[in-house]
């Protein structure tokens, strides 16, 4: 999932000082922000972005967030351990060549009109997102479905899809090789169904969805949801309405923290502004802040020039001020392969790398550009990193400073050659950050091209447990040494929520936190103040 990257001082060093409910010395002001006596509805903070309620064209991590209101697939995630547990299917049963999952729909499972949900809804819906020309971020991680991959580079037709409906509660996928984490991303939002009424509709204004959760009003401030009556698990649903209001900038999400307008701020905020700070969650997340080299302009499709810009750079200066700088792309997991990241320069082999590749000295070389949005974070590095280039590489480099809200949709242009993004894993596997460098992804922004590269992740797919991890680990230790990804910290997640009040809510390494569990606890009044009812 991409995020903008955004960051605050005060968190970071919240984050150094290991603190998750922090600055105690604040505590006495937890009492004095207002408190709502409703116990049935949930006031959100998020920072203004336009929603995208097509969940196939969606590409932020605040839209997945709100997705987890109105949508609901086979699997959905738990909400402290992000595991995949069962939701729209009621049970699955996998093949002995652990090639063909076969899933039974609830019998239960209605869209919030009441129509059956049919397996037939997801058949259509995944076939949907992947149909050739549709421009749907996610379509390539369905590439370890049989047939997906040709389908969508349109190569072949549907039929030869490997997904199929014999009846209308059955749902049979055939994937390429075994994948014992094909579970885990059957929880993103973009395997979602779709209502029959929804499929040829270009722009969706509103959704006949089948989540726990409907939505009642929408404008450009506030969205308003509803419980979902016809959702199949009603009863373990607390809240009877959602409200999302948007912030404009941080001083405006503060506001309304500080008042108890807002119950749990996500996104932008001012945190010197907080009156009571009590509420500040920080913690570790699936997620790191880089930047990349593209290989897709000459020269810099030659793996050695990529490897000499990345061999002059000050990484301890580009990493200042980050509590958790990162040598690698991939946060360290338990059963993950430790492996040789970028943490020195080596300005000899850099200058060699040059020569062999017949540009001394950068004779040759032409302007480079860098693009970023205008963050005084990301114009610092980006001045560390133009600074070390001409200086020691002598390449002209030029910063080309882009608005956050044309920047995702600039990085797909080929006008420039170094970008940055922070991403968000969609799951807690190394293959989701992996699979973005494959030639034929969709979010392959830095247009990778290995053969190399393609090889191993293929051969991951055919392998299990350590022998797989061994693997993915020599894949990301390529993009690393061939100068694809310039990894500069692993991102925290910072939320504003006051958790002896929210219920079900819980810090987690996707930073996905499922409206359904969420409830408001009951509190003791305030002394000599009665609680209204």
């Amino acid at each position: 999932m991409k995020f903008l990257y955004k960051f605050s001082i005060l968190a970071i060093v919240l984050i150094r000082l290991g603190c998750f409910h922090v600055l105690a010395e604040d505590a006495d002001y937890a009492e004095t922000r207002p408190r709502s006596p409703t116990r049935d509805e949930l006031v959100a903070v998020f920072s203004k972005a336009e929603l995208e309620l097509d969940f196939r064209k969606s590409y932020f991590a605040s839209e997945a967030q709100l997705y987890t209101a109105i949508y609901e697939g086979l699997f959905s995630y738990h909400p402290l351990t992000m595991e995949p547990i069962l939701a729209s299917a009621s049970s699955y049963r996998i093949s002995e060549d652990k090639k063909e999952w076969t899933f039974t729909i609830r019998e239960s499972a209605r869209f919030q009109n009441g129509d059956p949900l049919r397996a037939e809804d997801f058949r259509a819906a995944w076939l949907s997102l992947l149909e050739p020309g549709r421009d749907s971020p996610y379509s390539s991680l369905f590439d370890i479905i049989k047939g997906a991959r040709d389908y969508r580079l349109g190569k072949i037709r549907q039929d030869g899809v490997g997904i199929s409906a014999p009846n209308e509660k059955t749902l049979v996928v055939q994937l390429n090789s075994p994948a014992s984490f094909f579970p885990s991303m059957l929880c993103h939002h973009s395997f979602s169904p779709i209502h029959p009424s929804m499929l040829k509709e270009e722009k969706w204004v509103n959704t006949v969805s089948n989540g726990p959760f409907l939505i009642e009003e929408i404008n450009e401030n506030s969205i308003v949801f509803s419980k979902n009556p016809n959702y199949w698990d009603a009863g373990r649903v607390s809240l009877k309405r959602l409200i999302i209001k948007y912030a404009e900038d941080g001083d405006e999400a503060a506001a309304m923290w500080n008042s108890g307008d807002g119950r749990w701020i996500q996104g932008d905020v001012n945190y010197d502004a907080l009156t009571d700070r009590s509420g500040i969650e920080v913690n570790a997340m699936f997620a790191t802040y880089y930047y990349y080299i593209r290989s897709a302009r000459e020269p810099w499709n030659d793996y050695r020039l990529r490897r000499a810009l990345s061999l002059v750079l000050p990484w301890q200066e580009i990493r200042q001020g980050h509590s958790l700088p990162a040598n690698t792309l991939i946060h360290p997991l338990s059963e993950y392969p430790r492996i040789n990241g970028l943490d020195e320069a080596n300005i000899e082999e850099a200058l060699s790398l040059l020569a062999e590749a017949n540009h001394a000295k950068g004779a040759g070389l032409p302007e480079l550009v860098i693009r970023i949005t205008p963050s005084q974070e990301a114009e610092r590095i980006a001045l560390l990193m133009a600074r070390a280039w001409y200086e020691i590489l002598n390449i002209n480099v030029k910063i080309d400073v882009v608005s956050f809200r044309q920047y995702y949709q600039s990085v797909k242009q080929n006008d420039y050659d170094v970008g940055y993004t922070t991403w968000i894993g969609d799951f807690a596997d190394p293959y989701t950050f992996l699979q973005m460098w494959c030639r034929d992804s969709n979010l392959n922004d830095a247009l990778h091209n290995d053969s190399e590269y393609e090889a191993l992740i293929d051969k991951s797919m055919n392998e299990e447990g350590k022998k797989r991890m061994e693997t993915l680990a020599e894949a990301e230790a390529l993009l690393l040494s061939r100068g694809n990804v310039l990894p500069i910290s692993y991102s925290p997640a910072v939320n504003i929520i006051d958790t002896n009040e929210i219920d079900g809510w819980y810090p987690n390494a996707l930073d996905i936190h499922p409206f359904k569990y969420m409830s408001i606890k009951a509190r003791s009044p305030l002394p000599n103040v009665v609680m209204a009812r």
